[in-house]
């Protein structure tokens, strides 16, 4: 009996199980812009129909890849070896949102801004905030433990999810966490498949916490001469105990790819941009607001501010054009997201302006400067194969020196395959040993998404 029969058996419709090669294309890439063709894709609707594919692929020994939106930069989703997909962007209901307890359950084909805007109804506030949010599913964001501006104030996706139901690799169900408050019994499960990047089992189901929503956001925008500067004010602002909620920098070469389409003029010393945001209630927003613009007045060379929301999308327009406008740099890039200690921010953007120099390519640093996770732009033309190589050469050499300086590979797309054989510069084998025990207690038979996190 073929594979799709054995699935139709299952009671999951004809219409519902993809195996032409037109409609596979749509289930074998994500944004690293990889592609490979799964055996199937199964747009699952409901937990008992990811359980029985499941229970098949196991059976049968058949690779399976659980999958989103596919709006990963890891390659997380894209199915390595010929397989199954299980598609969850049907099971995008919003469950429930509890008023009382101050939670959110939801399917992991949820979109994630449009949670934030349900919520936002109630005056609540869901704060991770990954830049895909207008498309991005909270299942994926859960599996890669996305992060985003918010992060420095309000942490990450794992900081928000309280409970889950996974489907395991031999098709069984289990529930972990609850809406308590405190509960510590057993193993925290729970965070155990956060960031798992689908390894470990398929999400079906997310408890998710919420916060009441700021009553106020001030946004400024503060322009310096050279980045050590901006990483002072960053640090003073921590000292002085303001956590802004998103803390953004654009480095020179972002600010010369976007200067001409600003609705405002940039002085052309400024080479250094940070986009800080602080919320919170009127008092404390007006006070924490005028303690930055004091703290930054004498190393600043422009500073502008905003109150309502027309001016706040004006100095975002900033940060929100940049992905286009670095496009026309070159046609291809290598982009990564390795975070580092704040205080390390200046000494890693100086290493990696050497590279750029060394390999002869641009390379655009941007991103959230308040927890030290920049996003790093090789730019090249990947048809050209000395470009392509110093491209290599070039992130190489960038994991390196963030590792040297205390940092990781990853600070929210995951490790995925793109950097699976670059893992070991981060942990030694021991460590990585242990994680893949974890990995085996699981899936003993290497079933569940292979290929991702561990170098081959």
């Amino acid at each position: 009996m073929h594979l799709k029969e054995k699935i139709l058996q299952t009671g999951i419709s004809e219409e519902q199980v993809l195996d032409t090669p037109e409609a596979l294309l749509c289930y074998g890439y994500d944004a690293t812009r990889q592609m490979a063709q799964p055996q199937l894709a199964v747009l699952a609707e409901t937990t008992d129909q990811v359980a029985a594919v499941m229970s098949i692929a196991q059976k049968l020994q058949i690779p399976v890849f659980p999958r989103g939106a596919g709006s990963g930069m890891s390659g997380g989703s894209v199915p390595v070896s010929n397989g199954i997909v299980i598609s969850l962007t049907r099971m995008k209901k919003i469950l429930e949102i509890d008023l009382g307890n101050l939670m959110a359950v939801v399917e992991p084909g949820v979109i994630t801004g449009e949670l934030q805007e349900e919520v936002s109804k109630h005056g609540l506030l869901y704060p991770p905030d990954p830049a895909s949010l207008a498309f991005s599913t909270i299942g994926g964001n859960v599996a890669e433990n996305a992060g985003g501006p918010r992060a420095v104030k309000y942490g990450v996706t794992g900081n928000y999810v309280s409970g889950l139901k996974v489907v395991l690799p031999d098709g069984s169900i289990i529930n972990t966490g609850n809406k308590c408050i405190k509960s510590v019994s057993g193993y925290d499960l729970t965070h155990l498949f956060v960031g798992s990047e689908g390894t470990l089992g398929i999400i079906t189901k997310i408890l998710l916490r919420l916060v009441p929503a700021p009553a106020v956001t001030h946004t400024l925008l503060l322009a310096f001469a050279d980045m050590e500067n901006a990483a002072l004010a960053i640090t003073n602002m921590v000292r002085q105990h303001i956590i802004p909620s998103t803390t953004e920098f654009l480095d020179h070469h972002s600010i010369n790819a976007i200067r001409d389409s600003l609705p405002f003029t940039l002085p052309e010393e400024a080479r250094t941009l940070l986009l800080v945001e602080v919320d919170g209630d009127d008092e404390n927003v007006k006070r924490e607001s005028t303690a930055i613009q004091k703290l930054v007045e004498s190393s600043t060379v422009m500073i502008l501010t905003a109150n309502d929301k027309t001016e706040r999308d004006t100095l975002w327009q900033a940060r929100r054009s940049l992905s286009p406008a670095i496009a026309k740099i070159a046609p291809d890039k290598l982009n990564e997201d390795i975070a580092v200690p704040r205080t390390a921010i200046p000494e890693v953007l100086k290493q990696i302006e050497s590279i750029a120099k060394k390999t002869d390519l641009p390379i655009v640093c941007f991103g959230h400067a308040g927890d030290g996770n920049i996003h790093v732009n090789v730019m090249l033309d990947k048809s050209d194969n000395r470009q392509a190589r110093m491209g290599e050469k070039a992130v190489k050499e960038i994991f390196a020196a963030t590792i040297e300086l205390g940092g990781t590979l990853s600070g929210e797309h995951g490790i995925g395959n793109t950097k699976a054989k670059f893992f070991p510069l981060e942990w030694n084998p021991a460590t990585i040993a242990a994680m893949q025990a974890v990995k085996r207690a699981f899936d003993p038979n290497n079933i569940l998404n292979p290929g991702k996190i561990f170098p081959a």
